[in-house]
C-alpha cells in the first residue's frame, strides 16, 4: 500500500519533477560541455536554449493568470522543452536554423535616420529627396557620404556570414 501511494504521488507530480531536470538541470550540464568544446554546433544549441528558455519563462510570468486556467500548459511546456533539450531532436537549434537567423540574416525593417519635423498639418509632405537635401545642407557632403558609407559596411554587416565568435576578440 505504501509503494502503490509513492507511485501515485509520483504520476500525479511527474511534471513538477520532471519540468526542473529537464529544463535546468539537463542544460545546465550540456551547456558547460558545449563551452569547453570546439564546436560550434552545440555552441547554438545551447545559446539558443537559453534564449528560448527565458522567453517561456516571461511568457509565464506575464501570463501566469490565464495560464492557470488551462491545466495542460505544465504538460505541454514539459513537452516543448524535451524538444528544445534533447539531443535526439535538437528543437533549440532547428528554430535557430529556420526562424532566429532568417529573420537576423533578412530584417525587413529600414533604419530611420530621420524623422520630418511638421511645422503644421497643412505644410508640404517631406520626402526622402528633400530630407537627404536638408541633411546635406546643414551638416556637409562629406557628412552624408559618411553616413551612406556607414549604411552601406552595416548592410554588407547583415549580409555576411555570421560568425559566433570573431578570431580577434580579447577577453
Amino acid at each position: 500500500m505504501g509503494s502503490g501511494n509513492f507511485l501515485g504521488v509520483v504520476a500525479k507530480n511527474f511534471d513538477v519533477l520532471a519540468g526542473p531536470l529537464v529544463a535546468l538541470v539537463y542544460p545546465l550540464y550540456a551547456s558547460i560541455k558545449a563551452i569547453e568544446s570546439g564546436s560550434r554546433e552545440d555552441d547554438q544549441q545551447w545559446l539558443t536554449y537559453w534564449v528560448l528558455y527565458s522567453l517561456i519563462t516571461l511568457f509565464e510570468l506575464t501570463f501566469s493568470k490565464v495560464l492557470e486556467w488551462f491545466p495542460i500548459w505544465t504538460y505541454a511546456k514539459l513537452f516543448a522543452t524535451c524538444w528544445l533539450v534533447l539531443p535526439q531532436f535538437n528543437g533549440a537549434a532547428y528554430v535557430y536554423k529556420n526562424f532566429i537567423r532568417p529573420f537576423y540574416m533578412n530584417p525587413k525593417t529600414t533604419t530611420i535616420w530621420y524623422i520630418p519635423r511638421k511645422k503644421n498639418i497643412f505644410s508640404k509632405q517631406d520626402d526622402i529627396l528633400a530630407a537627404a537635401e536638408r541633411y546635406i545642407e546643414e551638416n556637409g557632403t562629406e557628412a552624408f557620404e559618411r553616413l551612406i558609407t556607414k549604411a552601406d559596411r552595416e548592410a554588407k554587416a547583415r549580409r555576411s556570414h555570421y560568425m559566433l565568435f570573431e578570431e580577434d576578440d580579447r577577453y
